[in-house]
């Protein structure tokens, strides 16, 4: 058997990880600035979370959630109090796309519709609903294309007002930073006027926390920079530092009833371990403010380096979640970088260098990349 040719690859090994570095087959040591996409928060490999997973792997690593799982408990106190959400409930399951889905799903059962608006160049997912809401046509099968969703301009409050007072809409479903669709930043007076409209006319507001929350903008979430509380936050990628787990964040609003949402694997033993392993270094190393301060740095070195370097036409993002708009095709620049420089990065379209490096990224590592990028510049 073959696998299934979907991804194309670049021709690297990855073996090893440390920290913010990856080592290929080869030994060849890479900065990784991408994290997997956005996927590890504290580091590669770091000693108390590997300390923590084989613990567990040894005493339980799964049993259903048919039974008392005190790990899951543990987590949602936890994570209740440190994200600001103490008084909301959380639901376990395994991927962003899955908590995107369940969102929907709660939002519908909440008010009884099933339009929903999304912005343009969205990003929320492949599965049915988080597909259809997802804004590239190109990933979208027939079977998912079921009229649900209105896409609408990012940042244009009136556009989105127009369609909320049409009275049906179920939800709003919000990156406050994009991810696949370039690093676009929401304004606070789109994401405050979006929330006043969701209530005044019923719909439930939902952030995808997917890529731009846990830490990665200086702030736990990157909706508490624009002065809001959503009703649903979804949250994924950064919340296990690679092994699968996503989550919920459900406003109190929201009554449970059995039966009504369901996982099999979702909230596992080993998974709430390295959610809590994860809690425990943000805590410990103070990650949340390093993402700001070192963010914040990196940013301003890169619209310093766009004065004197005509290739890059603009600086996006908010702490360590970066998009740098370039003059030429991203693919070229992302590739020299890889194969030349050995540093991994992202990419969003045809022209933006996606930057998602680790929570612990110092200012050192920050200025080692803008020293390399500088290298592949002056090569082209």
């Amino acid at each position: 058997m073959k696998l299934f040719d979907v991804y194309p690859l670049y021709d690297i090994n990855i073996v090893k990880g440390k920290g913010v570095h990856v080592w290929d087959d080869k030994g060849q040591e890479y900065l990784d600035l991408y994290g997997g996409h956005a996927v590890i928060s504290i580091g590669h490999c770091h000693p108390h979370y590997v300390d923590m997973l084989t613990k567990q792997l040894n005493q339980l690593g799964f049993y259903s959630n048919s039974v008392i799982n005190l790990l899951q408990r543990q987590l949602a106190e936890r994570l209740g109090k440190i994200c600001g959400y103490d008084d909301y409930q959380l639901f376990l399951i395994n991927s962003g796309a899955e908590a995107n889905e369940n969102a929907l799903k709660l939002a519908s059962f909440h008010n009884g519709r099933t339009r929903v608006l999304s912005a343009e160049k969205a990003f929320h997912g492949r599965t049915s609903l988080a597909v259809e809401v997802t804004g590239n046509p190109k990933i979208v099968a027939p079977i998912n294309d079921n009229g649900h969703v209105t896409f609408l301009p990012y940042n244009d409050l009136e556009a989105w007002e127009r369609e909320l007072a049409k009275g049906d809409v179920c939800a709003c479903i919000l990156e406050c930073i994009q991810g696949v669709g370039g690093c676009n930043v929401a304004t606070k007076e789109f994401a405050q006027g979006l929330a006043k409209a969701c209530k005044k006319y019923g719909a439930v507001l939902i952030c995808d926390e997917i890529q731009c929350g846990y830490g990665r903008s200086g702030k736990f979430f990157a909706h508490q920079w624009l002065g809001i509380r959503p009703d649903l936050i979804t949250v994924a990628k950064g919340i296990g530092n690679g092994f699968p787990m996503a989550a919920v964040l459900i406003s109190p609003e929201f009554q449970p009833v059995y039966g009504q949402l369901g996982t099999t694997f979702g909230g596992n033993h080993l998974a709430c371990t390295a959610a809590l392993a994860v809690l425990d270094v943000f805590e410990q190393e103070h990650l949340v403010d390093n993402a700001h301060e070192v963010g914040e740095y990196f940013i301003d070195e890169l619209k310093q380096l766009q004065k004197t370097e005509p290739h890059i036409k603009e600086v996006r993002g908010r702490g360590l979640m970066i998009g740098l708009v370039l003059d030429v095709p991203q693919k070229e620049v992302r590739s020299k970088l890889i194969y030349e420089q050995h540093v991994f990065t992202g990419a969003a379209g045809t022209d933006v260098l996606r930057i998602l490096p680790p929570l612990c990224l110092t200012k050192a590592d920050a200025d080692d990349f803008i020293y390399r990028l500088k290298r592949v510049f002056a090569g082209m």
